[in-house]
């Protein structure tokens, strides 16, 4: 396997940590992941910024976060301090493609934007990414 490069290395480190329910579940830990101008567009098509995420994610009434398993991650640096990823991930069936874009800014990666795009597999259609 090639050696990823360090900035997508700690990139997926930290996308990783994003997605574990301990920390999905800390409003502290996450906030502390977030960039200041975060924005996201989730998978029912609902723009989100930071303050509005970390609301949905510990309101009284918030279930909490469940794993998500992740699938098919690979990332490039787009240039120094900006980390492009893609991947998938699954929970309770429902799967998304999803991309986010990771800005470095003193010393820390922080997640500046996220899109999550649901979808389903078909065995009738080609996989685009099965040979990528």
């Amino acid at each position: 396997m090639t050696e990823l490069p360090h900035p997508v290395a700690e990139v997926i480190e930290n996308e990783l940590r994003l997605l574990d329910p301990e920390v999905r579940g800390s409003a502290p830990l996450l906030a502390a992941m977030l960039h200041p101008d975060f924005r996201e567009i989730g998978t029912s098509g609902r723009l989100w910024d930071r303050d509005t995420v970390i609301a949905a994610l510990h309101g009284e009434a918030t279930t909490r976060p469940g794993p998500l398993t992740a699938s098919r991650m690979r990332g490039a640096e787009l240039c120094p301090g900006l980390v492009h990823l893609t991947f998938d991930t699954e929970h309770k069936g429902a799967r998304a493609h999803r991309s986010s874009l990771w800005r470095l800014g003193d010393g820390e990666w922080l997640l500046y934007f996220h899109q999550a795009t649901p979808f389903v597999t078909s065995p009738s259609v080609a996989d685009p990414f099965a040979d990528a």
